[in-house]
């Protein structure tokens, strides 16, 4: 019976209009939008009232025929599903109308008379419910919705019913999505469980749209999930999203187009890999995109998203005027704003009124303290709906925006503000703990440490930096047992790089009452520096203990698996990461892209099953682990009586020198606030190398001002003063560069006294990476006691290249110092990259390794830096080099002491690496197992280059056996003998017969032109404006490193 309240005249139009519009339903197959129109034109009907007349009509149901009840219930069913779409109107009141339909239906439509019906209802019920609770009381209605779902799992099974047990599986993956009561990580990897599983079913062949939908959701999870890689999962989002494209087209399904254009533009715009500037790029073209087809009147919903999320974009976006791009940030939240608003969409509102407090945190325009409060007052609304106990990860997120922003605040009491803002740090770290948010964790414990230090509260500062440095390092752990990939690992340094500057700079405050802190100053600069060398070196020896194996073949196997898996899959992630490092490449190689993925996943599962094996055995074992941070008594440890390091720190605002040596307890550390100098210098540098001979002319004035930049003469003087105290003297220094600093001679910088810094230090003045890869060679030196077989390669044959002139004649020098018996030389067309593959054994028994041939270094790709190998007929090109890719892929060299390159540019590392990782062809061979490398810093001069290389060999063979540091001894005395050749001398020497005998022996099988040329050369040397020494400049002999021990 219906209820007597509702016998009013309204009711009769409402009851009619039901009526009728379940007719039409029955009755007619009208498209979607004629049935709007006429739920358009009756409006007003759809309120509170017409959901109870539905609940009280359907009770009628049962008093009439069963078949003719279903068949209503049916018509019933397809109009609450038609309500709950309709974009018109209460969407609340919709939303329970449909509700009320469908629990309708379930009276006609019970579990026991029709199963699969019933369960059909259960899972709208599902969906109507999670529909509803984006309108409010979202974790009430999302467990509703779950409870639905999982009740209609229990007829949709698999087995009877694979298709619709996908279709609610996708369902509880959607609720699992947005789900609040429980764990978030563990939401979201149930939610990606349920998602996979659907996919199990469904594929693109037999239920098309479905699969390219649960592709949308599933893309949308890997975008927000916790656990695993962030770096990875964003990639697999964006594979999700257009593998969706391939059926979600304009043409046929222009909405769901639009949907997942606008999704591909939310995961381009958090992705790590590739360009930043590219990434942000893509994200705009996928928004713009779906403004084709998200127009206000038609989509007033999707429009607001497509707004929001373009605020977001020029938020973020790097191109550009970035003032003007915040204006147009602001524009579009507010634009999102008109649909958003806090009455019909409160969710929504709260998430873009927060984005335009950010926005006008970081606004320019405008007056800086009147944007702070405006973003204060932003973030205070949002926390009307973003509330602890609603949504507590978006509560935990507002509170560390009101923290940034009232650290910043300049109205009010400066005190009073940080002290709000550590309050509102500490209400985030409520929600952000470490073992759900490791990220969020670390950004707010980075923030708190910001504003402990603002407020001089060091201690405090140094807790919260020491936290979040933790999480981060834990971070690196998962990117090394995931995906591996250097760039990942790379950026999250450059992400965090300024969290290890803030350590530091606290450590020194410290330092003034607690001397200790000085120590762990050092520590923490080098936790910051090369850790993807450090890791992959410190990884790459790890074996399962031989003692528990059954047997020592299967040990062999397991170890021979692991150490090809350990190359082979850093290979195929650095070939990936090249390809994938702008947008232009990535579109080029979409199909090598694909393939190299699924290589890779052949390849980490092949790790899996590897580990699985070696578990049994070894349960202990790990593929790879945390590197423990190097302590300063280990640094000190790298000293002795007489040598000192030097080791330099570049921040945004200052340059730090620590010196340390075995006579202080702690580091010497000396502050220089020139670090504009320094950039402007590092500039001016880089960019006259373009005009060579000019940048020739100028190099020894240009090392002068570096000299006085950062106060060598200032640095060796304390030095000399702390040796003193101790009636010791300094003869040994090694220099530990940092970022751009690895590109420039130090050693050659002029002192005071008139000499050049290496003249000081007869015992040698080396270069490292970091402190400890200093240490992870030397820790190797023991087992490297020989010098005697060397392995060369001699001037490849490469079209169109020059030849190197004085190749062979180096070579010829060299190699009488070596046993010529267990020696290999890979000469002209000879010296091809297969015939050094084929001669891998001999390489890999090699003391010595000299390459004498072209080098080439690409700063914005030094992955594809590479030693330019033989390609006789110019057919290869980029084929025939030995790239850094394949050095750290195939290169394998435990026995060898020293890689000399007497190659252009071998030297060279990426100059823009925030994070100081030591990208270069030298990090290739010690990674290789080399413990020292001799490399050049740019295109270096062929005659000065074989007089540098043949004294410098007969230098280093002079010495009974090489030992820490005799690789540097011998090249500074090299350099300093070219440096101080005289005019007359050098004559001597061109004049002397034996000299001119090996000329002639050197180019008998060239080319007359060949032989025309050096001999050009030879005479070039001896011209007046080279007079009285032809190679005191330092461009023919300081271009020559020694990096490692």
């Amino acid at each position: 019976m219906m209820n007597q309240e509702f016998s009013t005249p309204k009711f009769q139009l409402q009851l009619e209009f039901l009526l009728e519009a379940l007719q039409k339903i029955s009755e007619s197959k009208e498209e979607q939008q004629v049935l709007y129109s006429f739920l358009k034109e009756h409006l007003e009907l759809l309120d509170k009232n017409f959901e109870q007349l539905i609940l009280d009509w359907g009770v009628g149901l049962l008093e009439i025929d069963l078949a003719v009840a279903q068949s209503i219930a049916v018509d019933l069913i397809n109009f609450s599903i038609l309500i709950s779409e309709f974009p018109l109107g209460n969407k609340e009141i919709n939303f329970k109308i449909a509700i009320a339909g469908y629990e309708s239906a379930t009276k006609v439509f019970t579990r026991e008379n029709s199963s699969e019906n019933w369960a059909a209802i259960q899972d709208n019920l599902g969906i109507a419910y999670a529909q509803i609770s984006i309108l409010g009381k979202r974790s009430e209605y999302l467990e509703t919705a779950i409870r639905y779902y999982l009740v209609a799992l229990d007829i949709r099974t698999r087995e009877s019913l694979p298709n619709k047990w996908a279709e609610t599986q996708n369902h509880l993956g959607n609720a699992y999505f947005y789900r609040i009561q429980g764990e978030k990580t563990k939401n979201l990897e149930i939610s990606i469980h349920h998602y996979l599983a659907a996919l199990e079913e469904i594929n693109s062949k037999n239920y098309p749209i479905c699969w390219a939908a649960i592709q949308h959701n599933l893309g949308t999870a890997y975008i927000y999930r916790i656990q695993g890689e962030k770096a990875e999962n964003l990639e697999k989002a964006i594979d999700c999203f257009l593998a969706a494209l391939q059926i979600r087209n304009r043409h046929n399904l222009p909405q769901q187009w639009a949907e997942t254009k606008n999704s591909l533009g939310v995961a381009y715009l958090n992705r790590i890999r590739g360009s930043k500037a590219d990434n942000l790029e893509s994200a705009i073209s996928c928004y713009l995109s779906s403004t084709q087809v998200y127009i206000l009147k038609e989509f007033p919903i999707d429009w607001a998203i497509l707004q929001h999320n373009l605020g977001e974009i020029y938020l973020y976006i790097i191109r550009g005027n970035r003032a003007t791009n915040l204006e147009k940030a602001i524009d579009y939240h507010i634009n999102a704003l008109q649909v958003r608003t806090y009455e019909s969409f409160p969710f929504d509102w709260s998430e873009t009124i927060n984005n335009l407090g950010t926005t006008y945190d970081a606004r320019i325009l405008g007056n800086k303290a009147d944007n702070l409060e405006s973003a204060i007052y932003c973030y205070k609304a949002a926390l009307q709906v973003r509330t602890f106990e609603a949504f507590p990860e978006r509560w935990a997120g507002t509170q560390n925006n009101l923290g940034n922003a009232y650290r910043q605040r300049i109205k009010g009491n400066k005190d009073e503000n940080l002290k709000s803002a550590i309050k509102y740090f500490f209400n985030a770290l409520k929600v952000r703990i470490r073992e759900s948010f490791p990220q969020y964790y670390a950004e707010t414990n980075w923030n708190l440490g910001i504003a402990y230090k603002e407020n001089q509260e060091f201690d405090n500062a140094y807790n919260a930096y020491n936290a979040a440095i933790d999480t981060v390092e834990s971070l690196r752990i998962e990117i090394l047992s995931g995906s591996g990939i250097e760039e990942d690992k790379k950026k999250l340094s450059e992400e965090w790089n300024k969290l290890y500057q803030a350590m530091v700079e606290v450590c020194l405050e410290l330092a003034k009452n607690e001397s200790q802190y000085y120590n762990q100053a050092i520590e923490y600069v080098e936790r910051s520096k090369a850790r993807n060398l450090v890791e992959l070196l410190a990884n790459k020896d790890i074996y399962p203990k031989i003692d528990i194996y059954p047997n020592s073949e299967l040990y062999q196997t397991h170890c021979e698996q692991l150490e090809q898996l350990r190359r082979q899959i850093p290979a195929k992630q650095r070939e990936l990461e090249i390809l994938i490092s702008n947008r232009e490449s990535e579109e080029k190689n979409s199909k090598k892209i694909e393939q190299l993925r699924q290589n890779l996943s052949e390849l980490q599962q092949q790790r899996d099953e590897l580990l699985s094996e070696i578990y049994q055995i070894d349960s202990s074992f790990t593929f790879s682990q945390k590197v423990q941070p190097i302590t300063f008594s280990d640094i000190q440890a790298l000293t002795d009586e007489n040598t000192a390091i030097v080791e330099w720190y570049i921040t945004d605002s200052y340059i730090l020198t620590f010196i340390i040596t075995c006579h202080h307890p702690h580091p010497i550390i000396v502050p220089f606030e020139d670090i504009k100098a320094l950039e402007n210098w590092d500039k001016d540098y880089r960019v006259s190398y373009k005009n060579i001979s000019l940048w020739i002319a100028n190099l020894a004035a240009n090392l002068q001002n570096l000299a006085n930049i950062i106060h060598i003469d200032g640095i060796l003087s304390l030095i000399d003063q702390y040796f003193a105290q101790s009636d010791a003297k300094c003869n040994r220094l090694i220099l530990i560069p940092h970022r751009y600093l690895h590109l420039f001679p130090l050693h050659a910088v002029p002192l005071a006294d008139g000499k050049l810094l290496f003249e000081n230090f007869p015992q040698g003045v080396g270069y490292a990476p970091s402190c400890q890869l200093l240490k992870l060679a030397k820790d190797q030196e023991q087992n490297r006691p020989d010098f005697t077989c060397l392995f060369a390669i001699q001037n490849p044959t490469r079209k169109p290249a020059q030849p190197l002139l004085g190749s062979q004649l180096e070579i010829d020098k060299i190699r009488q110092h070596f046993n010529l018996e267990q020696s290999i030389i890979l000469k002209e067309t000879e010296a091809t990259e297969t015939n050094l593959y084929q001669n891998m054994e001999k390489m890999r028994s090699s003391h010595c390794i000299h390459f004498s041939c072209h080098g080439k270094f690409y700063p914005e790709s030094p992955l594809k830096s590479a030693l330019l190998l033989a390609d006789p007929e110019g057919k290869l090109g980029e084929e025939a080099n030995l790239t850094l890719g394949e050095i750290f892929e195939k290169l394998y060299l435990n026995q060898c002491r020293l890689v000399t390159f007497s190659a252009c540019e071998s030297g060279m590392t990426d100059p823009t690496s925030i994070s100081d990782e030591y990208i270069g062809l030298p990090s290739g061979f010690l990674y290789a197992g080399s413990l020292t490398v001799v490399s050049t810093l740019w295109s270096v001069d062929p005659i000065a280059t074989t007089l540098l290389m043949v004294k410098f060999y007969r230098y280093l063979k002079r010495l009974p056996q090489i030992k820490t540091g005799d690789v540097a001894i011998a090249l500074n005395k090299a350099q300093k003998w070219l440096k101080t050749l005289t005019y007359k001398k050098w004559i001597r020497i061109q004049n002397h017969p034996q000299f001119q005998k090996l000329v002639e022996e050197a180019f008998a099988n060239s080319p007359k032109r060949d032989y025309k040329k050096f001999k050009q050369s030879l005479s070039a040397s001896l011209l007046p404006n080279r007079q009285p020494l032809p190679f005191a400049n330092p461009y023919y002999w300081s271009a020559f490193v020694a990096i490692g021990i």
